[in-house]
């Protein structure tokens, strides 16, 4: 064990450590980046293949369902092998097949580029996340985490680009000059990411066989850790507000307080997500200050975060003024996202490091197939014209829900 504490070797490893977080945040970016984009230059697409909007809506939902239900093994991958293989592969795979999408003339081979990028997409963001977590331990663990979320909300925000390339030269040239850069990128992680070294957390004199858990036993593993299922308990739930809330606030500003479409769109994207950004990096920053003084900080600031979400978006919902509720809503933003932001930091506490990627891609895949739900159950309860403000105000219960689940979690030993 190397036991040199000289400051120049401190603030070296510090020093890689926020490289680290800074080099997987632009990951982040762009794989949110190329799977958003699409959504974008639609018109631009059917121009160039024809299709239906049904055959165009199951290009992202074929990519949903792929992303989520591979999610847990690509996290059992980033716990098997170098969690840098999986995340520069990752990259490069998803990068190569955006560019390959640039090629593509037929409707299947839009369905066939979609599905690939599901299938190297979900192995990113547990091994990504996973590898921040090797490099930041207790003070800087919550900040990191939430530097990345930002880079990933950054991605989502970015997503019009494709639309604008597409209307000043082609789709093709947006998915081509996308994958490029991600290809590029690749290789300039393969220069400069280096794996963390792991803590060995085996039994003394275990052999190989007993050190290589296979993917269904680690799934065992993690069933039987009743914290570990509370924790997809309420991240189901929370994916359940997100798409309440994030979905419907466009068409609830436009229709209950009569806006054009454009300005209901800059209230409830521009204000709301800035709102986001900011709320995920003052939560990860205050998690890891109040866990120097309380082992449960980052589980506590989560638990304040929500209580006050919760009351900002029912009054939001409950008035007929437009900046009080604009107001409103970007409290929740700020605050709804201080869970976000202490998620993977969380699930560190809990349950076992060996299997903390396999463990975040199940969480991710809870989250993708609350999502698809979410999105046939909202267009169902448009079609019997239900009130959105009723949906709002459910969405204030639920995280209600969220914090009594946050606090009856117990930590282990984990940290």
């Amino acid at each position: 064990m190397n036991t040199d504490n000289t400051p120049p070797r401190v603030t070296e490893s510090k020093s890689y450590a926020w490289l680290v977080v800074g080099l997987l945040s632009v990951v982040g970016c762009l794989n949110y980046l190329d799977r958003m984009m699409i959504t974008t230059m639609r018109f631009s697409i059917i121009e160039s293949i024809p299709m239906t909007d049904a055959q165009f809506g199951l290009l992202t939902s074929l990519f949903l369902w792929i992303y989520g239900f591979l999610s847990p093994v690509g996290g059992f991958l980033a716990d098997r092998f170098k969690r840098t293989w999986v995340i520069i592969g990752s990259l490069f795979v998803w990068s190569a097949v955006t560019w390959l999408t640039s090629y593509v003339t037929t409707y299947e081979g839009l369905l066939a580029t979609r599905a690939l990028m599901g299938i190297s997409e979900a192995c990113y963001i547990p091994a990504g996340l996973a590898m921040i977590m090797d490099y930041h331990k207790g003070a800087t663990r919550s900040l990191a985490n939430g530097i990345h979320m930002a880079g990933i909300m950054i991605g989502q925000s970015l997503g019009f680009i494709g639309g604008w390339l597409a209307e000043t030269h082609t789709w093709n040239f947006a998915f081509s000059t996308f994958g490029l850069i991600g290809v590029v990128y690749a290789f300039i992680l393969l220069a400069l990411l280096r794996e963390a070294p792991r803590e060995d957390t085996e039994p003394a004199g275990a052999t190989p066989a007993e050190k290589k858990v296979s993917f269904i036993e680690t799934i065992k593993i993690l069933s039987a850790n009743s914290e570990y299922l509370k924790t997809l308990l309420f991240w189901g739930t929370g994916g359940v507000v997100a798409w309440l809330v994030v979905g419907w606030l466009p068409t609830y500003f436009k229709e209950h307080f009569n806006l054009s479409q454009s300005v209901a769109g800059v209230y409830s994207t521009g204000y709301f997500h800035t709102a986001s950004l900011v709320g995920v990096i003052a939560g990860g920053l205050l998690a890891d200050r109040w866990s120097r003084r309380n082992p449960k900080g980052r589980i506590l600031v989560s638990m304040l975060g929500l209580s006050i979400a919760a009351p900002a978006v029912f009054l939001a919902s409950s008035t007929e003024a437009l900046y009080p509720a604009l107001a409103g809503f970007m409290i929740f933003a700020f605050f709804r996202v201080f869970l976000d932001a202490n998620m993977m930091p969380i699930l560190t506490l809990l349950i076992d490091r060996k299997y903390l990627a396999t463990g975040y891609g199940i969480l991710n895949f809870v989250a993708c197939l609350v999502g698809g739900v979410s999105l046939y159950a909202g267009g169902a309860m448009r079609d019997m014209d239900i009130n959105i403000a009723q949906l709002f105000k459910i969405s204030s219960g639920l995280m209600l829900f969220i914090v009594f689940m946050l606090w009856r979690l117990k930590p282990g030993k984990n940290n």
